[in-house]
């Protein structure tokens, strides 16, 4: 049974080859991902190798809100003297060193913009003096207010020596100082992962970067000469309670390499999105070409069976095989992940300024998981298959070779039960708070059940679709050949159907989103021109409150509201804030519309939200909710007023005063400028930009139109990743159609030599191939066209609390998605067509 077994593997190893080939890039890019995250890993760890050697612990208070992902950063608590003795009296502790460095010193370079990022934090840190780790390559340390030393990667970036003036922004305004140094890191290095480091005199620092003198924003810790920095760790915590972080020299290297290292998961995400799309294609690919050749090997199995083989021998037989499909991929798939993780990790090192690329690590994780992705997944895709193999009684050897469709109902049953349990999933996922975590298994099976369910729909679908290529005989011959076998029509197009819905979801929120916000602008929005920073996001443009005041008095400006911009929590769940220097003009200029209570500017100790937030914190007009902002301590504010969603008011509204107590930064982010009736906003534009570039060189003053296409490309980089899903969808979906056109010619070589006997020409049946190929590329891109559409909408309804009023469906790039299946499967096509043509006639007649 081995012997045959082989013997059946290597006579159809191409085909079988071909099914691998999907396998192949679903483990070149688990590999590769896990290949790129060791060395790039391992990289940044040897950047930070004695960064912190001096220190046996690192003390910090923990910060009042916890940064979210794509928001400000978290405001770092600031320690005092008192808690740097605190820490000395302990027991085991030599000494202990107040420390200043926070992230959020940008540098202007000598063209007035910010100085571009080498790849990790901007830091500004009082200076300590030189030691092992830091050592000056020109210059002095600064002794006076007004002086700074830089490290070699700014003023190697900026073009900056010592002698040169800079300007420095941090959470006050733009102020100037003098380079007197610039200093490097051991073992050569010009910066620990990238970082770009201006170091004040430590009074300079405290104030700029805390916000007050004498403060710290970390404690250094020398132990006791015997005493280990896991026992004075214990103590420490012990003593100073669960207000404060204490970590090992080597768990805060650890920390600051993970913060600049967080692309890394950006990167391994990335490629394991493309390796889930690669190994669920595939899985149905496989499934197809097994399912084809078993019954084409309908008379050989029977034969098996007749001479004696059990059910178990047939099945281990197929599972054989996939075996070794699976080993094979998985060899070449490892080999070309790690070319993907050498490429990916050369790219991702050279953005980053001074970062030495560790050698290339294959780790042991990735060569398991390789091998256990491309066989297990292979082989589990082959069962079915394979027990639809054990079923083949003796008797059929007499049969012909191959079976007609069946028709499935246990099939069907299975795909309606998943579709509706993927349903009930989407729709927790929507109105639920489980988000992606229930949101990724509902969709995959709501795509198996549709997928298994594509048959009942199939031929309808297959010959209304084929009435556009059934004019000439070849067309009509396509067309019945594409709906003879519904089944294996819509497995075969079920890879596209996939990278179709996904693309065609996310579009159509994005079509949503755009229409909605565009619709916002006309309807209720009076400003004509923003003052913010570039990117949707506009926390990190703070703004000098002198230079918006005499903006405000330039000649055709009506009014300007001005705000602040934060993040906080409520009942410690993550919430934006916001902050209107004069919220009446707020309500006017963003035409903010009251849902419930007064929208009027709220008095000391109340606060107004936008329907999102209430509902979020089931708050309604009169409830006390508590805030946690920045800095400070949580404060207690009664509900005044709800008001309408709205894009540029998505958040609760908190006094000013208590903003410039409690907010991150104590400086305007935005500024909305209305103008008087028949002022040029090119006349006015130019005016607020020359007084604001100097003060406040992070702004940038947008028209209304500039500010709608900003929050209509939000999903911009989505879109493009999806669509990049879909390319990797598309390239299996090409090996899986040219595998069942493959396959299917030789199922019908005696038809088509009959077909070539009574006239019909060679480029009769390139078109005839052709037409096939197109029709079940275009039937998975039609389905994926309506699944996708469904899911967008669904998804967009569900985001009617985020701003998205109105749903949208984006048509041009439908259409551009049907092109392109019909492309992928005039390219599917061309090598079984080419094959099919050149069959010998009289050998194709007599072929059984």
């Amino acid at each position: 049974m081995l012997t045959a077994t082989l013997k059946s593997l290597l006579s159809r190893k191409l085909r079988l080859l071909m099914s691998g080939l999907a396998v192949v890039l679903a483990v070149m890019f688990v590999s590769g991902s896990m290949v790129i995250k060791d060395t790039l890993g391992r990289s940044f760890d040897a950047q930070f190798t004695g960064a912190y050697e001096d220190l046996d612990l690192h003390v910090s208070l923990k910060p009042k809100v916890k940064a979210e992902t794509g928001g400000p950063a978290s405001v770092v608590p600031a320690l005092d003297a008192a808690a740097v003795n605190r820490v000395a009296a302990a027991s085991g502790v030599d000494k202990s060193l107040g420390i200043v460095k926070v992230e959020g010193a940008r540098v202007l370079g000598k063209d007035r913009k910010l100085v571009p990022s080498t790849g990790g934090p901007r830091y500004g840190e009082g200076w300590r003096g030189e030691s092992e780790l830091l050592s000056l390559r020109s210059g002095r340390g600064p002794r006076a207010a007004e002086e700074v030393a830089i490290n070699a990667t700014l003023a190697e970036k900026a073009g900056f020596k010592a002698g040169d003036r800079i300007e420095v922004l941090t959470s006050e305004p733009k102020k100037s100082f003098t380079v007197v140094g610039v200093f490097g890191y051991s073992e050569g290095r010009d910066s620990i992962g990238g970082e770009q480091t201006v170091a004040f005199t430590e009074p300079v620092a405290q104030q700029l970067m805390l916000g007050k003198p004498g403060a710290f924003s970390g404690i250094g810790v020398v132990t006791d000469s015997g005493a280990s920095a896991a026992s004075v760790k214990g103590a420490l915590v012990k003593e100073l309670g669960n207000d404060y972080t204490v970590a090992t020299g080597e768990e805060f290297a650890k920390k600051e390499s993970d913060k600049s290292s967080a692309m890394l998961d950006m990167i391994s995400q990335l490629l394991l999105g493309f390796a889930g799309i690669a190994v669920f294609v595939s899985v149905f690919l496989i499934v197809n070409t097994f399912s084809i050749i078993i019954a084409q090997r309908l008379r050989e199995l029977a034969l098996l069976r007749a001479l004696g083989a059990s059910r178990r021998q047939m099945i281990n037989s197929v599972l054989l095989e996939s075996f070794a499909i699976g080993l094979v991929s998985s060899v070449l798939g490892l080999a070309a992940g790690v070319g993907v993780g050498a490429l990916g990790s050369s790219l991702a090192g050279g953005s980053i300024e001074g970062l030495e690329i560790a050698s290339l690590g294959v780790p042991a994780s990735a060569v398991v998981t390789s091998f256990a992705v491309g066989i297990v997944v292979t082989m589990l895709a082959a069962l079915f298959p394979a027990l639809r193999a054990s079923r083949v009684a003796p008797i059929a050897v007499i049969r012909a070779a191959a079976t007609p469709d069946h028709k499935g109902r246990k099939q069907t049953w299975i795909g309606a039960i998943l579709l509706a349990l993927g349903v009930v999933l989407v729709t927790i996922a929507l109105v639920g708070s489980s988000g992606m975590s229930t949101m990724l298994p509902a969709v995959m099976l709501s795509f198996v059940g549709i997928a298994l369910l594509a048959p009942l729909v199939s031929r309808p679908a297959v010959w209304a679709i084929g009435v556009l290529f059934s004019r000439a005989l070849p067309g009509q011959l396509g067309r019945r050949n594409a709906a003879r076998n519904p089944r294996r029509t819509a497995v075969t197009a079920s890879a596209i159907m996939i990278g179709v819905a996904l693309v065609t979801a996310v579009s159509t929120l994005a079509a949503s989103f755009e229409s909605s916000v565009t619709d916002e602008f006309k309807q209720t929005l009076k400003s004509d021109l923003v003052a913010k920073g570039d990117g949707p996001s506009a926390q990190g443009a703070p703004m000098d409150p002198d230079a918006l005041a005499q903006a405000a008095r330039v000649p055709g400006v009506k009014q300007v509201a001005i705000a602040m911009l934060d993040s906080g929590t409520v009942d410690e769940k993550a919430q934006k804030v916001t902050s209107w220097q004069d919220w009446d003009k707020a309500r006017d200029v963003l035409g903010v519309t009251a849902k419930q209570g007064s929208l009027l500017p709220p008095p000391a100790g109340s606060v107004v939200m936008d329907e999102a937030s209430a509902k979020a914190h089931s708050a309604k007009v009169g409830d006390k909710i508590t805030v946690q902002l920045q800095r400070g301590e949580p404060r207690t504010y009664q509900v005044a007023g709800i008001f309408e969603n709205s894009t540029f008011t998505n958040s609760i509204v908190v006094p000013w005063d208590d903003a410039q107590t409690g907010f991150s930064g104590k400086l305007p982010s935005q500024a909305f400028f209305e103008l008087e009736d028949g002022t040029a906003t090119s006349a006015v534009v130019p005016q607020i930009d020359e007084l604001l570039k100097d003060s406040s060189p992070e702004a940038k003053v947008m028209t209304k139109a500039e500010v709608r296409d900003e929050f209509s490309s939000a999903f911009a980089l989505q879109v493009t990743v999806v669509q990049a899903l879909l390319g990797v969808a598309m390239l299996i979906a090409v090996l899986g159609i040219i595998n069942t056109l493959a396959l299917s010619i030789l199922e019908r070589t005696a038809e088509l030599g009959a077909l070539r006997a009574i006239g019909l020409g060679r480029g009769q049946t390139v078109r005839m191939i052709m037409t096939e190929s197109m029709l079940i590329s275009l039937f998975g891109a039609v389905l994926g066209l309506v699944v996708g559409s469904v899911l967008g909408l669904a998804m967009s309804h569900a985001l009617e609390d985020q701003g998205v009023s109105h749903l949208a469906l984006p048509w041009s790039q439908m259409l551009a998605y049907l092109i392109g299946a019909a492309v992928v499967g005039i390219i599917a096509s061309l090598a079984p067509a080419r094959r099919g043509a050149r069959l010998n006639v009289l050998h194709a007649i007599s072929h059984s």
